[in-house]
């Protein structure tokens, strides 16, 4: 899902099934997100802002403080705040959490964070300049920033479905690479990385893939026997044991997660990046403190 999921964000906190999607989006972000952590030696890790994307809010940091990392998120809704400070509490994992209205300013000493990152979340930052300049303060090692990919073909139709009251709660300019490039390469930070990542075997099609398949196999249907009314209806909502979720791999019920999500990374292993740039869901862009 490219646009943020402002209006019912609410809902997978009470149902935190994400479908296949989303949770293939997960492990392949926890995989840079080890490599990174591997290869500048992170200890400490901010997530800033932490609410942008599809899903439960608030765990994509969760993996590295099961790995030991200190995490620190902020966000701008206080109820989704307490929402996400109890799945933590509730899988006994530390979190520090911080409201944060606007992120103009970022409440904390120079170099306090070895990593400080954000996945599709700039939409609610106010001031771009402004808060890369305070994350740039704050970070000592690396910064991770995730986009989606303006240039697939998901990312515009579902730009074009978006509501007028939606589109006034978001800023698109700030997910624009170039404008986080420059940005960065002012504060004297270097571009490390610019790589297309998320990019399953399916179209970024802002629904569930369950549900998409479904729709895609009419010819399951025995309409001269069956009532098709009845059909579509149990096909839209199929039968699952328990929700698809990355919870089931951190709190133990589903060790084999991870493995079962990256049998659909074939495609984002083989695939060129002509095929990317209109196939890929995000973009990421890793900057490394410049020696000067």
């Amino acid at each position: 899902m490219a646009i943020p999921i402002i209006d019912n964000w609410q809902r997978y906190f009470d149902d935190p099934h994400e479908g296949l999607g989303s949770s293939y989006e997960r492990i392949v972000l926890n995989l840079k997100l080890m490599e990174i952590c591997q290869r500048f030696g992170i200890s400490s890790v901010i997530e800033t802002p932490s609410f942008g994307f599809t899903g439960l809010s608030g765990i994509n940091s969760m993996q590295m403080a099961i790995d030991g990392k200190a995490v620190t998120l902020e966000d701008h809704d206080f109820q989704r705040i307490e929402l996400i400070r109890k799945t933590w509490s509730e899988l006994k994992y530390p979190l520090n959490i911080n409201l944060n209205t606007d992120y103009s300013k970022l409440p904390y000493p120079d170099d306090g964070f070895d990593l400080a990152w954000n996945f599709s979340a700039l939409w609610f930052v106010k001031d771009l300049s402004q808060f890369l300049s305070e994350l740039s303060r704050i970070t000592k090692s690396a910064i991770l920033i995730c986009v989606p990919n303006t240039d697939g073909f998901g990312y515009k139709m579902q730009m074009k479905q978006i509501s007028p009251k939606q589109r006034q709660m978001i800023h698109p300019e700030n997910i624009k690479p170039e404008r986080i490039i420059g940005n960065m390469i002012k504060l004297k930070w270097s571009l490390c990385e610019f790589e297309y990542i998320d990019c399953p075997p399916w179209f970024d099609i802002g629904t569930s893939k369950e549900e998409f398949l479904a729709r895609l196999l009419p010819w399951k249907k025995k309409a001269e026997n069956s009532d098709p009314n009845v059909l579509s209806k149990q096909a839209l909502q199929p039968q699952r044991k328990q929700p698809v979720s990355i919870l089931n791999l951190y709190n133990g019920s589903n060790p084999e997660f991870s493995g079962q999500m990256l049998r659909y990374s074939w495609f984002e292993k083989t695939a060129p990046n002509w095929i990317k740039k209109y196939w890929a869901h995000h973009r990421y862009l890793l900057f490394c403190k410049r020696h000067l």
